[in-house]
């Protein structure tokens, strides 16, 4: 399983993912679940992925291709399209299309396929902006009323945001908030799993403005987790009923 959450802030937009890939309780790897395409100061798009390996290394692969190809075009790459919203439509067009290819092969064997996307990103001229695609393709985006999208193992870690996280947020909040979640999943799910990395794109940068790789032994994380534990305990004991 996996864990990835995007803020879509006045200041910008801040991603984090984990890197546990679960095939059973004796095969666990590690893969990269986020990925960026760039043209600085044109565009930037940032993809997190949840769920199926196959289903999710094929999607960014065509994608990829699609991006590098040089006859590419507006309705081909996604570095082209006119607009985010058309960003969105053609990776859920590409996570369906793959899903249905995927699915339809392990349906013969009785087991089935699908993925889930975290799209972000900004164009030149036009705004930032935050979608979540489904399996089927279609999608919801992030609004000022819920600046923050999920896949994966979200319950964990959506207490905090709800409570703390707002449009206004400043990019040094959002990515403690972020982490702070992502420690929450950490600690109740085994099936998220460090590294992590964190992305953070500053709002008309139209670039990756910040990205950092925490590994299990990262001293900041650490030094932070250890802190928002006591911090619970202390409050804890501090409730009277």
């Amino acid at each position: 399983m996996t864990y990835c959450v995007g803020l879509l802030l006045d200041a910008g937009i801040v991603l984090l993912s984990d890197t546990r890939t679960n095939a059973g309780l004796d095969n666990i790897s590690t893969y990269r679940k986020m990925f960026t395409f760039e043209e600085p100061g044109e565009r930037v798009i940032a993809i997190l992925t949840a769920g199926s390996l196959s289903v999710t290394q094929t999607v960014l692969a065509r994608l990829t291709e699609a991006a590098e190809d040089p006859d590419a075009s507006e309705t081909t790459s996604i570095l082209k399209a006119p607009s985010m919203l058309r960003v969105a439509q053609m990776i859920g067009s590409t996570l369906s299309d793959v899903t249905a290819e995927i699915s339809g092969r392990m349906n013969r064997m009785s087991q089935s396929a699908s993925a889930s996307l975290i799209v972000a990103g900004q164009r030149k001229g036009g705004p930032m902006r935050l979608f979540l695609i489904y399996k089927e393709g279609n999608f919801i985006e992030a609004t000022r009323d819920t600046p923050y999208l999920q896949i994966g193992e979200h319950k964990y870690g959506k207490p905090i945001l709800d409570r703390v996280v707002t449009p206004e947020t400043s990019l040094m909040d959002a990515q403690k908030a972020v982490l702070l979640s992502m420690d929450s999943t950490l600690r109740s799910n085994l099936s998220v799993g460090m590294p992590l990395d964190l992305c953070v794109i500053e709002c008309d940068g139209l670039k990756v403005s910040q990205r950092r790789r925490i590994e299990p032994e990262d001293p900041q994380f650490s030094k932070m987790s250890k802190a928002w534990s006591e911090a619970l305990r202390r409050a804890y004991t501090e409730i009277e009923i």
